[in-house]
């Protein structure tokens, strides 16, 4: 390719706003396969060497603005360690058709047992799979909506919430709400539903959030909404986080598992979770 053709591509491609193109039109030319490829087939390469490095800007960008506390994948997930939980439902989630059902997820458990970590993993693989996500804590949602009606941005407030095709909310039942929360909560459910998705982490039975919401009638209309469309995963293991500490009461060794062990583990996994 002469450098006049060259630089007649890099022109046309910054003009067209192909970026990427006009870094790496010159090495695509040179690799030995290319001499191989048809024009169709050549065409093709350069527009996905230029899309791949626009979704790779808009998937960080969109991890940057998305508010999750990390980026951990479900392959970072030590299923080993919680052996109760049902593997296979967490990949068939991990297929996102609860996503485009618009429907929610529900994880249960006592506090470490990895529920935020598999709620980030799936909000991960929306976000890599072209929807918008959005994560928070139910404490930092109900702060920031009462902070918001205070000056006059309620609406504009809740758009945040709304926005999302997925919104996480985490550590549902970790500090009670009054009532006005409360309501808040409701509106944020009810507008979501059959809208859009929520994934949401609890440490609090179903039967608990009367006592979280402060009003058992509230509490019900938000899980009527909530649940009519859901998947719901309970995991009763130990804490995840715990798990390093846990070798070191057994000494490092790979046991079987037993009722006597597990009432061990969960034993001590309560002392230290209190």
């Amino acid at each position: 390719m002469s450098s006049l053709t060259t630089d007649r591509i890099r022109d046309h491609a910054t003009k067209l706003g192909l970026t990427h193109l006009t870094e790496v039109v010159t090495q695509l030319v040179e690799r030995p396969e290319n001499a191989q490829m048809g024009y169709l087939d050549f065409v093709d390469l350069l527009l996905e060497e230029e899309l791949g490095l626009r979704e790779g800007r808009r998937f960080r960008n969109a991890l940057k603005l998305s508010g999750l506390p990390h980026h951990k994948s479900l392959d970072d997930f030590d299923f080993a360690f919680q052996p109760d939980l049902d593997a296979r439902k967490v990949r068939d989630l991990a297929t996102l058709e609860f996503v485009k059902a618009k429907s929610n997820v529900v994880l249960l458990g006592p506090p470490g047992v990895g529920k935020t970590m598999l709620a980030v993993a799936l909000a991960i693989g929306a976000c890599q799979a072209r929807f918008s996500i959005y994560f928070t804590t139910l404490d930092d949602l109900v702060r920031r909506l009462r902070a918001a009606e205070a000056t006059g941005r309620f609406k504009r407030q809740l758009q945040v919430y709304l926005r999302p095709a997925v919104l996480v909310v985490d550590e549902v039942g970790y500090l009670p709400l009054d009532q006005a929360k409360a309501n808040m909560v409701f509106q944020l459910v009810s507008r979501r539903y059959e809208r859009g998705t929520m994934i949401i982490t609890s440490h609090k039975s179903f039967a608990e959030w009367g006592g979280v919401l402060g009003d058992d009638v509230l509490a019900t209309a938000i899980l009527d909404r909530l649940l009519h469309h859901c998947d719901v995963l309970n995991i009763n293991s130990p804490s995840y986080r715990l798990k390093d500490r846990l070798n070191l009461v057994t000494g490092g060794e790979s046991m079987p598992r037993s009722p006597r062990r597990d009432r061990h583990i969960r034993s001590y996994t309560n002392r230290h979770t209190r």
